[in-house]
Order: C-alpha cells, then sequence, then structure tokens
C-alpha cells in the first residue's frame, strides 16, 4: 500500500447525496525528479449519505499536469470494480498518476445507478498533486 510522505488538504464534492472525498499524495520513493517523473497517488472514498443503494457504473477523469497539457481517461467502474454503496456506507480506493512536472490537478465524475434503475452522474472535486516541499512548515 502506498504510503503518503505529506497529505494535502481533503477536497469533498456532494451531488444527490453522494460525498467525494479525494485525497491527494506524492510518493517520493516512486518518483525521480532529475528525470521529470513525479510520482502522485490519491485516495478515494465515495460516501453514499441517500437512502438508497448506488452502483459506480463508469468513470471520467480530466489530468492536467504543470504545463496545462490535458489527458482523459473513461473507463467502466474504479480499480477495476463496480461497486455497489448501501445507503449509510462508503466505497475506498488508492490509486496513482505519473506526471512529467511537479505539480498538477484531476477532475472528474462517476456515473452511478440506484436501485431504482436511475442514471446520473456523481462529480468528483478538483484537486491538485503538488510536491511535499511547496508546503508551509508550521513546526
Amino acid at each position: 500500500m502506498l504510503e503518503p510522505v505529506l497529505t494535502s488538504p481533503a477536497y469533498e464534492e456532494v451531488t444527490n447525496e453522494i460525498l467525494v472525498t479525494a485525497t491527494p499524495f506524492y510518493v517520493s520513493e516512486k518518483s525521480s525528479p532529475e528525470n521529470d517523473y513525479y510520482f502522485f497517488a490519491y485516495k478515494i472514498i465515495i460516501t453514499n449519505i441517500g437512502h438508497t443503494s448506488i452502483k459506480v457504473l463508469n468513470r471520467h477523469w480530466i489530468i492536467r499536469d504543470g504545463k496545462k497539457v490535458e489527458k482523459f481517461i473513461n473507463g467502466e467502474g474504479v480499480v477495476g470494480e463496480q461497486p455497489v454503496i448501501a445507503a449509510g456506507d462508503s466505497f475506498e480506493y488508492t490509486s496513482f498518476c505519473p506526471l512529467s512536472t511537479p505539480t498538477g490537478n484531476m477532475r472528474g465524475k462517476y456515473e452511478v445507478q440506484t436501485d431504482e434503475g436511475e442514471k446520473f452522474w456523481i462529480k468528483v472535486p478538483l484537486f491538485f498533486f503538488r510536491r511535499p516541499e511547496s508546503f508551509i512548515s508550521l513546526q
């Protein structure tokens, strides 16, 4: 499991009673700044604060590096799964995003379906990738 060197603040977004929390972090042991390779990871928690179960069907990501170059990622589910999240429950996963710049960001959305068959998209908050030295130390 990847462990954060220094975690930035969590980012949150609520859509139709679904809370998505994103926490990005820099993984120095997998990075090689001298080769313009910066390995970032992020933890996502999808919390169903509604009254019916949902299933995560699809994802859409927009990844932007520090040079404003964007990549688009589309696919089924998340991390190889299409989790069903009961009312009051959460689904958590960690994934990664290597960049060629020391900064960047991600944003996106998940398509979900309720038990009743209703489909809609929920937002993933815009979150930022930064190296630990860019954080202000309060010590």
